[in-house]
């Protein structure tokens, strides 16, 4: 038995839209993908990880659509290959009412919004969930988003990041360093809500962004949302070690998860950050059951239901290549694409001996996109999480599903009890803000060595005043 020094992070990787990794699987007679309009499924949704002891749930979004393989979108609307897709934004506060503990992960992109906007949006949902709201920033790679929400072309990868970079800035200086923590007074007899002299403009002038006012929304409980963050490339794992509080990963194996996370955790040092402070989430689909047997019996069940078509739309829109330009069963070779070039590697990678087909990719990612799948009964699921966590240094688990629901519903039931049993997970929620429960920390703001903590609001605040004779004095206030 594997003896873990901190219990496992677990959080539930789903999507707001009927078919989120897996292709074909929606037409499974148990998958509930029919009901992601429904309120009511996805409030029972997040009782059922809140009665599990998850961490949260984390949402995968995509402002843009499938629309690479075959030159069209039909594919990916035959399969539902994540589209359609609702805003998961709009879930949260009903999700949060109906739980105390659990958190909730949204995606965002910094492509197409604009960082004002953002900040008044996790602001909003910080206040509304009792701080128990995260963003993963993402810098978005389809082309069908940059058609309708943008200039019509992606720019460069790297320079994706560059925006990211100042995209975030904003959003750290609007939400820590616009409105002191003592600012709204709510002062009846002096018919003052918000006193001015503690709220100030931010007065950010840069590359790409001018945001000179303050802030929409006043403090929340956490200020600023814990920041997720998903990039694998150079310049994504870069980005991530300056500003990420915890990072989603998703390798295919485990020598390759190692090297992610000390490579991570490297540069999280060089950036003046303690890289243990930086939860690391490796993405992975588990597949069952009361036995080992069952679940392979399950497993073998959902592979039939598997859809080449729906698989190659995915492939094709994560990678901006159409696979319909390669005979099924003859080696593909990788090619650079500004799209997602992680996920062009990430076969050669897996297997650096076997020349991938397409067919021979499309049976992979047909269940749980590329995450590695685990398949087994409660003592083998666990004692595999387990091996995982050992073996590569990771905090824990994004749990994705090839049915939506019940592959979530069964891990719950037959395996969270083994967890808990062998001391793997918590066993009761720890409370307060999602900061506070995922760091078992006492704070719920951003940690001092974070770059956000220098846009703090201070409690005594020293300004220049200049006077009417132009001699210069310090206030502090």
């Amino acid at each position: 038995m594997i003896v873990l020094t901190k219990p496992m992070k677990l959080f539930a990787f789903d999507f707001a839209g009927p078919a989120h990794l897996s292709a074909g699987l929606w037409r499974h007679p148990e998958d509930r993908s029919s009901e992601y309009t429904s309120i009511d499924y996805w409030i029972e949704f997040a009782k059922l990880l809140e009665e599990a002891d998850f961490d949260g749930i984390f949402f995968a979004d995509n402002v843009g659509y499938h629309d690479s393989y075959r030159g069209s979108v039909d594919a990916a609307l035959r399969d539902g290959a994540q589209l359609p897709a609702n805003d998961p934004a709009y879930l949260i506060p009903a999700m949060a009412a109906a739980t105390k503990n659990i958190g909730f992960g949204v995606t965002s992109s910094t492509a197409y919004d604009h960082p004002y906007a953002i900040a008044r949006k996790f602001g909003t949902l910080d206040h509304l969930t009792k701080g128990r709201i995260g963003w993963n920033v993402v810098t978005s790679y389809s082309d069908a988003a940059a058609r309708n929400l943008g200039t019509g072309q992606q720019r460069a990868h790297d320079d994706r990041y560059a925006h990211a970079e100042e995209f975030l800035d904003v959003v750290l200086k609007v939400l820590e360093g616009s409105w002191d923590d003592s600012a709204v007074i709510a002062d009846v007899e002096t018919s003052t809500f918000a006193d001015p002299a503690k709220v100030h403009p931010i007065e950010h002038r840069g590359e790409f962004f001018s945001v000179p006012g303050i802030s929409l929304t006043a403090p929340s409980p956490q200020r600023t949302p814990v920041i997720f963050q998903a990039g694998g490339s150079p310049r994504g794992v870069q980005f991530a070690a300056k500003s990420a509080e915890a990072v989603f990963l998703n390798a295919t194996s485990k020598s390759s998860l190692k090297e992610q996370v000390d490579n991570l955790r490297a540069a999280a040092a060089e950036a003046g950050r303690d890289p243990e402070s930086i939860a690391m989430l490796q993405m992975v689909t588990v597949i069952s059951a009361e036995t080992d047997t069952a679940a392979q019996s399950k497993y073998e069940d959902y592979l039939s239901y598997v859809s080449y078509e729906g698989a190659m739309a995915r492939y094709s829109g994560w990678t901006g290549l159409d696979m319909s330009q390669f005979d099924p069963d003859v080696p593909f070779e990788n090619v650079e694409t500004n799209a997602g070039q992680t996920m062009v590697n990430i076969f050669s990678k897996l297997n650096p001996e076997k020349r991938w087909t397409p067919r021979d990719i499309a049976e992979y990612i047909g269940i749980g996109g590329t995450s590695p799948v685990i398949v087994g009964g409660p003592e083998t699921v666990a004692k595999e999480l387990a091996s995982w966590i050992d073996d590569t240094g990771i905090d824990g688990f994004n749990v994705a599903h090839a049915l939506k629901f019940k592959d979530i519903a069964d891990f719950a039931g037959v395996v969270v009890p083994e967890l808990k049993k062998q001391g793997l997970m918590k066993t009761a929620h720890r409370g307060g803000t999602l900061r506070e429960s995922l760091f078992d920390t006492s704070s719920p703001r951003l940690r001092d060595d974070h770059p956000g903590s220098a846009y703090r609001v201070q409690k005594a605040r020293t300004q220049s005043l200049v006077h009417d004779d132009g001699i210069q004095s310090v206030d502090v206030a």
